[in-house]
């Protein structure tokens, strides 16, 4: 893991000075400097507004004894976007703008779920709920196929969510 985590980084490290020398030959040195300035101002701006906004309602959910995934995981999106943003470097400010919008912050969020399950092995999923269209009345306790003798076995219709 590390290994590969070092790779990601370095490759990272290289896309960020190919765009800042892209964008320095585009708009001239001083205008990227100054555009690398504001972006870090606006991170850190972004991240007090959208932060406070977070942690108030993780406070407020914890106040009413409701869950509070969802706030936990915006709170921590806000903050890694802050970290981001506060970064020098174009690449490192898209996605830190990402996390710290409301309206796109969903999609960080799901495409991180999707990577993270991914990851885990089948018995850390989680239980399997299926949805049935048509069910099979039982006349006891276990069911057993009832016998058929014109045609096949009936079926269950339904998906596996």
């Amino acid at each position: 893991m590390g290994r590969r985590l070092r790779t990601v980084l370095g490759l990272l490290a290289l896309a960020e000075l190919v765009v800042f020398v892209l964008v320095a030959t585009w708009i001239g040195v001083g205008w990227t400097i100054l555009a690398l300035l504001a972006t870090s101002a606006l991170g850190a701006m972004l991240l007090g507004r959208q932060g406070t906004k977070a942690l108030q309602d993780v406070r407020e959910r914890a106040r009413t004894r409701r869950p509070a995934g969802r706030e936990l995981g915006n709170a921590g999106l806000a903050a890694v976007g802050g970290a981001l943003m506060v970064l020098p470097g174009f690449i490192s400010d898209l996605v830190g703008l990402l996390c710290l919008l409301p309206g796109s912050r969903d999609v960080v969020r799901a495409l991180l779920l999707r990577t993270v399950y991914a990851k885990l092995p089948d018995r850390m999923r989680g239980p399997v709920r299926v949805r049935s269209a048509r069910v099979e009345e039982m006349e006891s306790d276990v069911w057993r196929p009832a016998p058929r003798p014109d045609g096949p076995p009936r079926v269950i219709e339904g998906e596996v969510a």
